[in-house]
Order: C-alpha cells, then sequence, then structure tokens
C-alpha cells in the first residue's frame, strides 16, 4: 500500500494525538493520554483464521481503528474487553475555541452484534462504508473518521476489514446518539482538530 498506507497511519495518528478537551462543564477531562493503535486483536477461539481475515486483522491494526472504536481508548485508557465496540467518549466536530458546545459524534461498535453493531450488515455495507462514508442507510459520515482516506483502499483490501469485522466476537455496546453543534453533551469530548480553523 506504500504511500497510502503511510498517509492512513498519519491520519490514525491525528485522531490519537489529540490536545484539547471539550464537554459540559462537568464533564471536562483534566489530561488526555495518547493512546496507540491495537497491535493485535485475537480472533475467538473456534473462529476460521483465513488469510484474508488475517490481512483484515493487519488492516485494522494499522488504521488504528480500535484507537477510537474502542471505549476509553481515546482518553488513554481503553477497555479490552470493549475492542472495536464503540465509544461512551464523543469527538468534538466543530472548534471549541469558537462554539462553547461544539456538537459531538461517537466513534460507533464494529463488532457484529445484531442490535447495537454491524451485525445486520453485510460484507458489501462495510466495504461501501469504508470506500464511500455512507452507511446503509445513505447517510452521509462525517470526515473524523477518515472515509476520503479509505476510499483508496483496494477492493481486497476493504473485503478483507468488513470479512474480519464479521468474524469478531459481538459485543453489546451502544453508544451515544450524535449530539449537535449548540447542545451540551453528557459525556467527555475529545477534539481531534479536523475542521478549518477560523
Amino acid at each position: 500500500m506504500g504511500r497510502i498506507a503511510t498517509a492512513l497511519v498519519v491520519i490514525a495518528a491525528t485522531i490519537t494525538l489529540t490536545a484539547l478537551v471539550r464537554a459540559a462543564p462537568e464533564n471536562v477531562l483534566k489530561k488526555l493520554v495518547p493512546v496507540e493503535a491495537t497491535k493485535d486483536l485475537e480472533l475467538p477461539a473456534g473462529r476460521v483464521n483465513s488469510e484474508q481475515v488475517e490481512q483484515g486483522r493487519y488492516l485494522v491494526a494499522l488504521l488504528g481503528c480500535a484507537s477510537c472504536h474502542t471505549d476509553g481508548a481515546l482518553v488513554g485508557k481503553p477497555d479490552p474487553a470493549m475492542t472495536l465496540a464503540g465509544s461512551r467518549v464523543g469527538i468534538a466536530y466543530s472548534s471549541p475555541m469558537v462554539n462553547e458546545f461544539p456538537g459531538a459524534v461517537y466513534p460507533g461498535n464494529l463488532t457484529p452484534h445484531r442490535e447495537t453493531g454491524l451485525g445486520t450488515w453485510s460484507e458489501d455495507d462495510i466495504v461501501d462504508m469504508l470506500r464511500s462514508g455512507r452507511n446503509r442507510h445513505g447517510r452521509q459520515t462525517l470526515s473524523i473518521m477518515p472515509w476520503t482516506s479509505y476510499g483508496q483502499l483496494s477492493d481486497a483490501d476493504a473485503r478483507a476489514i468488513a470479512r474480519y469485522l464479521k468474524s469478531l466476537p459481538p459485543v453489546e455496546h451502544r453508544v451515544p446518539a450524535r449530539v449537535m453543534p449548540g447542545q451540551p453533551t453528557r459525556t467527555p469530548l475529545v477534539h481531534v482538530g479536523l475542521y478549518h480553523r477560523p
């Protein structure tokens, strides 16, 4: 993957090396600890370790998916039992320097849980999300999830990621709903600086 892989790693690092926290006053976090992308995600016993699934595991680790999609990872306290099961820590998507309440999105549950994760998504749905940023209902995702770069993945690599995610054990974990700018959040937020500064 060469330059594309390098660019994706830089994007993932930008997301994990957050410097500013913003939330409703009672939820402000005092300190952020940078967190590395999970390097070795174990498949449950009895699952097929096909070459394609192994490639997907490698790519998910390389792209740093667990750094956002694991509860606690955005604030340096990842819960290993919740790897890729979504985050209750939000990501501010407008400038907290300008907006007192900047709006928040919450990295979703990527495990195949039928009610709270990707259990009802097909591999094609996941591939389309990676390549276009559209969920299976046609809604466009914000570029906080760097789908504009992931769109450069080869068909084989995107398919490998989808197959790997579908192979994970389902974890029941519903993340909070998106909060619009101007509305206070009930959870801590991190700011990743992916907006245009004024």
